[in-house]
């Protein structure tokens, strides 16, 4: 927590004239250095928003779709190379298309509006991402192989979007064979130490972003964003930053995310959302319900009722298999417990084997093809 009040505090004195490291290898760059081709689309939601798809071609009956969580991109799938999920997939034989939300670095564009003047760009949540980000891939997807349903892979945020899908446009229900969660956000009403007040405090760190006009968060040239990759993006970091923040924030789990390999998640994490996305998760911590974004007075003149509506999980109807973790700070047992207790088709439930497992393990985990990818696999042949 000092650390990321330390962080505001520099940002105000000027050190935005920090230079940023070299650019890592995009999505594309890392997987034909390991062999695999990819196409590239621009999907086109809705309301306007330009959003980057990858996929790497397999059998087109089976597709899959992988979605990343907050302030990330596909590049998470593929980050840990010939052991990553994507390629594991593909490997396999599945279609695989790899998704990137509205604000994050592939999706920051729009059809009239610019992300560096226009704030209206900034102005959604993760509610947005699921009524018009994940319709707009889900029909660009099934489009374009063919396929009737898809099968669904998310992380953490990128299972909150499917189920505000199921509850808002219940039509797409149909269209998903099965959602795969890893470390599932719905609930956060058990957060462990840090995770939990961070978001608590969120609104009061809001307030620095509102005075200096910042409406979106950590993107890649923001100053923000520069200040941690340059105290956090070597290995001589490791002590301070993996285990200061990661670790305090996702569970404590060093075996898997390694000194070694940790200079590379910080080079591609985080990636952008907006202050908007942030507050309606800390609103989903502090009211300790699932509901839409709260606009406080505006309430009633947007949804005729004074506070937000919870999003109606009875609706959700497609086939969810959770997997969960006993270390994961931020997706805790028992918040994964009440979301299946409210979801009416949940095929699986699965505490991960490792017993270290926590929120980030499972996509940056070391050794993730050993402990979580059967389970993903087994569920995939009986549900997918």
């Amino acid at each position: 927590m000092k650390l990321i009040i330390i962080f505001l505090s520099i940002s105000m004195v000027g050190l935005s004239l920090l230079t940023c490291r070299d650019m890592p290898m995009n999505f594309i760059e890392i997987a034909n250095e390991l062999g695999y081709s990819v196409r590239e689309y621009d999907v086109v939601t809705q309301d306007g928003y330009i959003l980057k798809l990858f996929h790497i071609p397999g059998d087109r009956s089976r597709p899959v779709l992988l979605m990343h969580g907050l302030v990330d991109s596909a590049d998470t799938f593929i980050l840990r190379r010939d052991t990553s999920l994507c390629i594991a997939l593909a490997n396999a034989g599945y279609d695989v298309w790899i998704g990137n939300n509205r604000g994050n670095k592939y999706s920051r564009r729009h059809q009239y509006l610019d992300p560096d003047s226009d704030k209206e760009f900034w102005d959604y949540s993760f509610h947005e991402l699921g009524y018009y980000d994940l319709p707009a891939i889900i029909d660009f997807v099934l489009d374009n192989t063919g396929a009737k349903s898809l099968s669904a892979i998310g992380h953490s945020q990128g299972n909150s979007i499917f189920l505000v899908l199921g509850a808002t446009r219940p039509e797409y229900n149909e269209k998903i064979k099965v959602l795969v969660s890893l470390s599932p956000i719905c609930f956060l009403n058990n957060m462990k130490k840090s995770a939990s007040r961070l978001l608590k405090l969120f609104p009061v760190i809001v307030q620095f972003f509102t005075i200096t006009g910042q409406v979106e968060i950590l993107g890649e040239n923001t100053v923000f964003a520069r200040i941690f990759r340059y105290i956090c993006g070597t290995k001589n970091s490791y002590g301070f930053c993996a285990h200061g923040i990661f670790f305090r924030l996702a569970g404590n789990d060093p075996e898997e995310l390694e000194a070694d390999f940790y200079p590379t998640v910080v080079a591609y994490y985080p990636t952008g959302t907006s202050k908007k996305n942030v507050v309606h998760l800390s609103q989903v911590s502090i009211r300790r319900t699932f509901a839409e974004f709260d606009y406080g007075l505006r309430n009633f003149d947007i949804y005729n009722s004074t506070v937000s509506p919870e999003y109606d999980l009875s609706k959700v109807k497609m086939k969810v298999a959770l997997l969960a973790g006993r270390n994961d700070y931020i997706s805790t047992i028992k918040d994964v417990l009440l979301l299946r207790s409210k979801l009416p088709n949940v095929i699986e439930y699965t505490v991960v084997k490792h017993k270290k497992f926590n929120h980030i393990d499972g996509v940056w985990g070391r050794n993730m093809n050993v402990y979580l990818f059967p389970s993903i696999f087994d569920i995939l042949s009986k549900h997918g």
